[in-house]
């Protein structure tokens, strides 16, 4: 290789050297440009961050707690007999409504009977000495001692009877209330005592519905505080009335317990249903709600990003009110009309450009 040769190799290296040394950075300067130009912002200016809010407006808030339930009868009895008898009737078929009153089981009352009538005809012979023994003691023929003698007799007698009375009505066995009569127990000609159970006897119109809440809503409990329940049987909502709660707190679940009262005309709700309670804590007229994403804890207390001029973010220091599901109530800071951030809140600082788009 002659020296010509080697010369020109020489500089063809240096050439590709240099050309490689220098590429990269005009290309950086390149990219860096372009990306300026893209943004559409000059040097230092931050890009606007996409973010979805909301416009305030004020609405309707209704505190609740969606809590389950069970369904009790509004009376439940196990029939019963006072005394031990033979059964010589039953006047009632299973599943029957029956109203108050309503004879529903004979016992035999032979005995009684007899008792009684061996009662009224001593009562009268009583009477009619009394009345004897009085006539004489007005004439003086008699010591008040001897007239006081017939007139006790004649009073033990009486009671006697009332005695024999009472054991006669409690042969006939009686609905209590209003209601409808369970399968029964017994059957005619059997011997049943106190303890037999003849049937059970239920009062579903109307129904009680019982349920707990958190022991930290029970100053917001007052007795005519509706409810809204359903049942897998019956999907629409049927509205009930707090009538009663306990004066107390449960220690070992830290619930209060709470019962509701409900027309059940249908009879579609029976004791023992399962139920999910929309129970309304309290209404407040005019609020001003926002989504729980968009309110920011500090130190301080809470704070929200709303659309400023320009499109820029700012924040406003809040306070808040109750709380659901998914709101919170703003007490101050905020004003109808204001948008709010949803999203974006993170990344969101006073002065940030924000490119928004409106949700309901």
């Amino acid at each position: 290789m002659n020296k010509q040769t080697k010369t020109i190799l020489i500089i063809a290296v240096i050439l590709v050297a240099a050309f490689a040394f220098i590429y990269p950075r005009l290309d950086t300067r390149k990219s860096n440009e372009s990306g300026i130009v893209a943004n559409g912002a000059g040097p230092g200016t931050p890009a606007a961050i996409p973010v979805k809010v909301v416009k305030l407006q004020r609405e309707t808030l209704r505190n609740q707690l969606s809590i389950t339930g069970t369904i009790l009868p509004n009376e439940s009895v196990d029939l019963r007999s006072e005394i031990s008898g033979l059964v010589t009737k039953i006047a009632f078929k299973e599943g029957e409504y029956v109203t108050k009153g309503t004879p529903l089981v004979y016992l035999n009352d032979d005995e009684l009977q007899a008792q009684y009538q061996r009662l009224e005809y001593t009562q009268k012979l009583f009477e009619s000495q009394e009345n004897r023994q009085k006539q004489l003691l007005a004439r003086e023929a008699i010591s008040q001692e001897e007239y006081d003698i017939i007139l006790n007799e004649y009073n033990t007698t009486l009671s006697d009877l009332k005695l024999v009375e009472a054991q006669l009505s409690k042969t006939v066995i009686r609905a209590p209330f209003n209601g409808i009569l369970g399968l029964r127990q017994i059957s005619e000609g059997s011997v049943i005592g106190t303890s037999d159970v003849i049937a059970n006897f239920v009062n579903i119109d109307p129904i009680k519905i019982e349920f707990s809440i958190p022991e930290r809503y029970a100053n917001q409990v007052t007795v005519g505080s509706p409810i809204f329940f359903t049942n897998e049987s019956s999907p629409e909502e049927v509205e009930g009335t707090v009538y009663a709660f306990e004066p107390q707190i449960d220690a070992a679940t830290r619930t209060l317990k709470l019962r509701a009262q409900s027309p059940n005309k249908g009879g579609k709700f029976l004791p023992g249903m399962f139920v999910r309670i929309r129970f309304v804590l309290e209404v407040t007229e005019d609020a001003l709600m926002v989504p729980s994403e968009s309110v920011i804890p500090e130190l301080q207390g809470y704070k929200v990003f709303v659309v400023g001029a320009d499109n820029k973010a700012m924040e406003r220091t809040v306070e808040i009110g109750t709380r659901t599901d998914s709101h919170v109530q703003i007490t101050s800071g905020l004003e109808v009309g204001d948008l709010v951030l949803t999203t974006g809140v993170l990344q969101a600082s006073t002065g940030t450009p924000v490119e928004f788009t409106q949700i309901n």
